[in-house]
């Protein structure tokens, strides 16, 4: 086990030449055929066949895309603030960026993964991961927005987060940095034997999707890779990739590539949720934060939480092992049957494949090679079922297609590579451009693949698109799997970085896209349902107008006794109960974004009026042929000035 592989100078420099983007064709061998146009061709006015929600990695967003034409049809705002829905901005989203350490505007977002019945992809939820300050989010597909962010103590790197069991009974979240667990001032040099690595499984509430921290897995202290979960004959068990066994704290290019081989965790949840609830773990104070938003009042709650129930696994025998796995593992996929755990092996020459059935029967016979902290390590040879040879440089991820083939990413060689389960051998390849790291197969980490298309994303597009500066687009790319040889389809741009994505038909999802919030379901606390219903109203230095919008006037349209040093809080409902008929405003010298109010919802902006004067405040969604028309004035006095608050609901001259 602790064999030393030293890279080879030879190996390096064919690494270098991968990556210098070697797989660039000519111009006339690139051209896509017109068959291949014709497959992505979306005609006007008709559906694309499947969605796909694509990370934004340092955007901190969910894209939506259509699959096979690859247009974008949304950014769904999660992590980071966002103007143009006031997501972040307006006082009803703003707690849902609410952390332990404070509001944080900004995150890292790599893995959305859709909630799952019986092994099948069911459309209900995204959940997705960030990575710097460590949260879960969950996205209703009803309405397409994030409506739930749950933060994750003692955690650093929320890297193999967040993939969900085959009934979502769990979404996990896993450490990528170890980290001193409580945290504490500790010397940065012993690291090893002290930092820990902590494995969160949320459970999922089956009625709404809502997450709370069942409990924690306190790990030794390697880096925590990626996950998936078992399904099938191996539901129970979620499986990890680590790397930096060596426990390293410094250049971890050569520190933490020495061991011949890392692990995957194999973590059987089901026994631990068994000793959870029958009064096992420790309670450890922590704080953290869970933010809920509500479809009824359109507003987010943020409740801080002090404390985690955490598990020591030695305290549950039987429940964690660990499988040797060569080198650096980075991507950990389990195949639909829930018999095969691929291990991605970033600097192995070849591709490691386990069995579970092998390892069950492993661990019934203690065939075991040692132990790590306590933990047990199976021995590699009785638990592989194969290896893939020399398929690739660099493999990453790999999906599957419910046929029998499984699709891997290789970062340095640039492609995607078909092979067959069972028997291992190398079907297809296919280059991409360039340098791809995930790729998605819709449902293809489930149960029931829809193998028809795979997505690869890339991290590099020279001279793919149009230049723009010394920033270039990130890319995705659409290859047809439908046949023995794979086809590339189409190149299409995508919003941030993208790292994985998650894809399903459009008929699980579509029907039940809701279309309007009903103006008598609305909860919201300074909800005006009417004209009637308008009015301002002055709390010391706040004043609050509770104002309508509707094709096309605003009401009140006009406000006097407004005064320099008042705090006003705009309360605007959107009177409108037809499909796509959304609603803006925007305020002259507002220190916030727009409002974009979807019909019968109720948001909220706040304007601090520096100066005298009259200061008009707009729609900024064009809503109808008086769009222009659709405006207001507010006027500003002294702050010592006596003007009493006035309002006009409009006048017809």
């Amino acid at each position: 086990m602790k064999q030393i592989l030293k890279i080879s100078t030879g190996f390096l420099m064919i690494a270098l030449a991968f990556t210098s983007c070697n797989n660039g064709e000519s111009k006339s061998n690139s051209a896509l055929s017109s068959s291949a146009a014709e497959k992505v061709y979306v005609a006007p006015g008709e559906h694309d066949e499947f969605y796909a929600f694509i990370s934004g990695g340092f955007s901190g967003q969910l894209s939506v895309y259509g699959l096979p034409s690859g247009r974008l049809f949304k950014v769904i705002p999660v992590f980071s603030q966002d103007a143009e829905k006031a997501w972040g901005y307006n006082e009803e989203t703003k707690p849902m960026l609410n952390t332990s350490h404070g509001f944080i505007p900004w995150d890292d977002a790599h893995h959305p993964d859709i909630s799952q019945t019986a092994g099948e992809i069911d459309g209900r939820y995204v959940y997705i991961n960030a990575n710097n300050t460590p949260r879960i989010a969950k996205i209703d597909l009803t309405t397409f927005e994030t409506t739930e962010i749950i933060e994750i103590p003692n955690s650093a790197g929320n890297h193999s987060s967040s993939f969900v069991t085959e009934n979502t009974e769990y979404v996990v979240a896993g450490t990528r940095f170890s980290v001193p667990i409580p945290q504490r001032d500790m010397s940065i040099k012993d690291y090893k034997g002290n930092f820990k690595g902590s494995l969160s499984f949320l459970k999922v509430n089956p009625d709404n999707g809502e997450m709370t921290i069942k409990f924690q897995l306190l790990m030794p202290g390697f880096n925590y890779d990626l996950s998936h979960p078992g399904r099938g004959k191996s539901h129970g068990w979620f499986f990890f990739t680590t790397y930096n066994t060596e426990e390293a704290n410094s250049l971890l290019e050569v520190n933490a590539s020495q061991n011949d081989k890392d692990f995957i965790a194999a973590i059987n949840w089901k026994k631990i949720e068994e000793y959870v609830n029958n009064g096992g773990g420790t309670k450890m104070p922590t704080k953290y934060a869970h933010n809920i938003y509500s479809d009824e009042t359109h507003t987010a709650t943020s409740t801080m939480i002090n404390e985690v129930l955490t598990v020591n696994p030695l305290e549950v025998p039987g429940a964690v092992y660990l499988l040797p796995t060569p080198k650096s593992p980075h991507g950990c996929d389990v195949d639909p049957s829930g018999e095969y755990i691929v291990g991605n092996g970033k600097l192995s020459a070849n591709l490691t494949v386990h069995s579970f059935t092998k390892m069950v029967d492993a661990i019934e016979n203690k065939k075991f090679d040692g132990e790590a902290y306590g933990i047990p390590i199976l021995k590699f040879e009785d638990v592989l079922a194969g290896s893939v040879e020399q398929p690739g440089l660099g493999p990453l991820h790999t999906e599957f297609d419910g046929k029998g083939n499984a699709y891997t990413t290789f970062f340095i060689s640039s492609e995607v590579v078909k092979w067959k389960l069972g028997t291992w051998e190398v079907l297809d390849r296919k280059p991409t451009y360039y340098s791809v790291g995930h790729l998605m197969i819709p449902g293809g980490n489930s149960a029931k693949p829809f193998g028809k298309y795979v997505v690869a994303m890339n991290k590099i597009t020279k001279d793919r698109y149009l230049p723009t500066g010394p920033e270039v687009t990130q890319s995705a790319q659409l290859y047809d799997i439908s046949g023995d040889k794979m086809e590339l389809l189409l190149d299409f741009p995508t919003i941030g970085e993208p790292h994985y994505a998650a894809g399903c038909p459009a008929s699980l999802i579509e029907a039940n896209s809701k279309k309007l919030y009903k103006l008598e379901d609305n909860k919201h606390p300074y909800a005006a349902k009417s004209d009637a219903d308008t009015k301002v109203v002055r709390k010391g230095n706040e004043v609050h107008v509770q104002m309508t919008m509707i094709r096309s006037h605003f009401s009140p349209d006009n406000i006097e006794g407004i005064k320099v040093g008042d705090k006003v809080y705009f309360h605007i409902t959107n009177l409108e109960q037809d499909y796509d008929v959304p609603h803006g405003v925007a305020m002259i010298g507002a220190n916030t974004s727009e409002l974009l109010i979807m019909p019968g919802q109720t948001e909220t902006f706040v304007w601090e009026p520096k100066q005298v004067g009259v200061w008009p405040f707009y729609c900024t969604d064009f809503c109808s042929a008086l769009h222009q028309e659709m405006q207001g004035y507010v006027r500003v006095s002294p702050s010592a000035s006596n003007i009493e608050l006035s309002w006009s609901l409009g006048e017809v001259f």
